[in-house]
């Protein structure tokens, strides 16, 4: 099938589509058809890592999802047009997070909320700096920590919960954030601090949307250890500069971290929990 042409002035989105021609519809041409709505999810950090694994077991049917990371992973795209799941793949860097929030905001307002079953944003991108104590870090690692872990995250859900404020439809923010933002740990100053920050900022976020009639349910959630590039980093670092380099040698060696795609589904589960939100700060193994 050729792609779907743009309307409206929408930029165009390539899918593959499944089931009877009957079962199409395009706006202004079938207006007796009823509209088959959809979950739309909004993912950060999707190219690799527990993001790809959350963007992969997102692209089922009935779903759409806006990814927005550094750069485009063709198998997804791929995966998306086997399923015949619409997907848009974003490609920018979240250090930029006015930019991507901007853009963000945006998108929403052309989206026709009576299209939606419910929309979420997933605030999944991170980034570690250089594992060193902070006397010996440089500035300009430690601010692109705090603008890709922290800053971000926060542009993006006050633009998504602006663009949405009067969507009567289920609106959800999950912020994936991390056991380092609860308990400290030496040679992570800059890690600990943009997930602490997400943490509280969601708390704030949460009594800001439980004053609106129809607000967000939002949770900065821990999905427990993974093995992912920056457990790699973690056990690479030098011992001298990093005193719990053992802990993360035996997680390893002992078994005891999750992969990528068991942690996503894992995170997915919660989202889909009936108390989702009720706790503004979580554990996935809550």
């Amino acid at each position: 099938m050729p792609p779907t042409p743009a309307l409206s002035g929408r930029p165009a989105v390539i899918f593959a589509t499944v089931g009877p021609p009957s079962a199409l519809r395009i706006r202004g041409e079938a207006p007796n058809i009823p509209v088959m709505k959809h979950h739309q999810y909004i993912l950060t950090g999707a190219s690799r890592g527990m993001g790809l694994g959350l963007a992969e077991q997102l692209l089922q049917a009935g779903n759409r999802l806006l990814c927005i990371s550094r750069n485009a992973n063709p198998d997804l795209a791929a995966t998306a047009q086997k399923a015949g799941v619409p997907l848009t793949q974003w490609t920018h860097d979240l250090a930029d997070g006015v930019g991507a929030s901007e853009r963000l905001k945006a998108w929403l307002q052309t989206l026709n909320p009576g299209e939606l079953a419910s929309i979420s944003l997933i605030n999944n991108a991170g980034t570690i700096p250089p594992i060193l104590p902070l006397g010996q870090s440089h500035p300009a690692d430690l601010a692109q920590a705090l603008r890709v872990g922290l800053e971000a995250p926060m542009a993006l859900c006050a633009a998504f919960l602006g663009a949405t404020a009067s969507w009567t439809l289920p609106r959800k923010v999950l912020n994936i954030s991390s056991g380092l933002g609860r308990y400290p740990m030496a040679s992570q100053a800059g890690y600990c601090a943009a997930k602490a920050g997400m943490d509280h900022f969601t708390r704030c976020m949460a009594l800001d949307e439980a004053l609106q009639t129809h607000g967000a349910k939002v949770c900065s959630l821990a999905p427990g250890v993974i093995d992912t590039d920056m457990q790699v980093q973690m056990r690479g670092a030098a011992g001298e500069a990093f005193p719990d380099q053992s802990k993360f040698l035996q997680l390893k060696a002992q078994g005891q971290l999750s992969s990528p795609a068991q942690a996503a589904a894992q995170v997915l589960g919660y989202l889909a929990r009936p108390d989702f939100g009720d706790k503004p700060v979580a554990d996935v193994r809550d």
